[in-house]
């Protein structure tokens, strides 16, 4: 398949509520549509993960922040971090899903450094719910073949070859995850590579 053609297939399925399995710049994630309440509780089911456990949103412009996001610092700054292996974490705008994490006022948002996640998320129009392809607590993956026990669950699985060293433990961290939801402050909540 045409690397065009297997991005049209992933917008239709997120677009019909599905669930997919797809490369990030950092590991395997899986994703479905952010603003779609019966989509996210796949998401968890599938990862058979606690609902009080949250999901991050993946856009596919800095633009985007600022419509599902309250932004507390420069755009410069945005621009410096993201497209990259960082999730900032931010105070949720109204726009965003309410069933999305519906206990916490926060959200993480990333823009992986990965074409194909910016070209999908831009062609979705919408926010992914995005997390790791793994069952919950099982280590991160770095190949499609590492979460194949999920495969039958997932409309369709996206294979972007070996992300990293499988040999590192560093490169199965995931994101660094940064709290910039109080203006002037910043915290790390989970260190990534």
């Amino acid at each position: 398949l045409e690397w065009m053609e297997v991005l049209h297939t992933a917008v239709h399925f997120l677009k019909q509520g599905d669930v997919v399995g797809l490369p990030t710049d950092t590991i395997y994630g899986i994703a479905c549509l952010a603003q779609n309440t019966e989509a996210i509780k796949k998401i968890y089911e599938i990862k058979g993960r606690t609902e009080s456990k949250p999901l991050a949103i993946c856009v596919g412009s800095i633009q985007h922040i600022y419509k599902y996001c309250k932004v507390t610092v420069s755009d410069q700054l945005l621009r410096d971090l993201l497209p990259g292996p960082v999730t900032l974490v931010f105070e949720r705008s109204a726009t965003l899903n309410p069933d999305l994490n519906p206990f916490t006022p926060l959200v993480g948002v990333r823009i992986p450094d990965h074409a194909f996640m910016q070209m999908l998320a831009q062609k979705c129009e919408e926010p992914l719910a995005l997390t790791s392809a793994n069952l919950s607590s099982q280590s991160s993956t770095l190949t499609v073949d590492e979460f194949c026990n999920l495969w039958p669950q997932l409309a369709v699985v996206i294979d972007g070859g070996p992300i990293g060293d499988r040999m590192s433990p560093l490169c199965r961290l995931g994101s660094t995850v940064i709290d910039l939801a109080t203006p002037g402050k910043y915290s790390i909540i989970r260190p990534g590579w």
